[in-house]
């Protein structure tokens, strides 16, 4: 299965990042099957080499496709139809004892 990610490449503290096509299994920054284009996060340049190389890719080949996160992603008004969670009563933080008031026998016995 191929995927499409980010290979970073730049220097210390100045990346850059490759767009490439890889295989879901291997790192981003191994053998990769297609360099598709690049991006700069400094400047927001953004480049694709071919766009037609890309659309083979993304349509006939079947790159996988990001999937939605949680359920939310998918419908966020089934959130707010699912019924209120009841919460249980909270309590009382208790007073902490002395020592004297725990064992009241080894008092100062005057």
């Amino acid at each position: 299965m191929l995927t499409i990610r980010l290979q970073r490449v730049g220097r210390t503290n100045q990346a850059v990042f490759r767009i490439v096509l890889a295989e879901k299994h291997r790192s981003a920054t191994k053998k990769v099957v297609e360099v598709l284009g690049h991006y700069d996060p400094r400047t927001k340049e953004f480049g694709i080499k071919d766009p037609e190389r890309l659309k083979y890719w993304v349509e006939e080949v079947k790159v996988e496709q990001p999937k939605p996160a949680s359920a939310e992603a998918k419908a966020p008004e089934a959130k707010a139809e699912a019924a209120p969670v009841a919460e249980a009563p909270k309590e009382a933080p208790k007073a902490k004892e002395t020592p004297q008031e725990a064992n009241p026998s080894t008092g100062s016995g005057k």
